[in-house]
């Protein structure tokens, strides 16, 4: 049963629903599924790597006020 929105409350203008929808189609490439995933459902999330962990927490310092 799919829930269907009312008129006048669209996601395409909402800001927070944009960010989520922009932030899972960036990290969608990492995920991958487990090879019995038809059964169990269940996957995990590849590691992005050194340079991009150490890019976002440079990213994070020069933000901190």
């Amino acid at each position: 049963m799919s829930a269907k929105p009312k008129p006048g409350s669209s996601f395409e203008n909402n800001p927070l629903a944009q960010a989520i929808l922009r932030e899972g189609l960036m990290i969608q490439d990492r995920f991958s599924a487990a090879p019995v995933y038809a059964r169990t459902g269940k996957g995990y999330l590849k590691s992005v790597g050194v340079e991009e962990i150490a890019r976002i927490k440079e990213s994070a310092r020069k933000k901190k006020p």
